[in-house]
């Protein structure tokens, strides 16, 4: 059962938060990228000026390799052709390019037993940062 003080003190935590909610997206910031308690960013996979997939990871290397994974994997690496990928870091303006690339490859010796034997492999190339003029 919660004491009054308690209740009262929760209720506060709510208004503030449905008040930082309303002013954020008065401030046109409704999707603010709030912190991880992991550190963990997220980054949304730019298409024809949309938005469609999120990737997170520490830092935009790792969502690039994440999103690099997706794409249709070659024979080989040195077959594989190089697609451009751009992550837009949620909560700014920062579009982060690379260029990734995906292959097959035999699964490790040690692998386990759910892990089929052949896998996606993929490697990026960081090209650069744009900033968006407009959203």
């Amino acid at each position: 059962m919660l004491s009054a003080s308690s209740a009262c003190g929760l209720l506060n935590h709510v208004v503030l938060g449905v008040y930082l909610y309303c002013v954020m997206w008065l401030w046109g910031m409704e999707d603010y990228n709030m912190p991880r308690e992991d550190g963990k960013r997220n980054f949304a996979l730019r298409e024809d000026g949309t938005e469609t997939s999120i990737f997170s990871g520490n830092t935009p290397r790792q969502a690039a390799l994440k999103a690099a994974r997706r794409l249709d994997p070659a024979g080989s690496q040195s077959t594989a052709e190089t697609t451009e990928l751009r992550l837009r870091e949620k909560g700014t303006e920062k579009v982060h390019v690379y260029e990734g690339w995906a292959w097959e490859a035999e699964a490790p010796s040690d692998a386990p037993d759910w892990m089929p034997e052949r896998i996606t492999k993929a490697n990026v190339s960081k090209e650069g940062i744009v900033r968006l003029e407009e959203r």
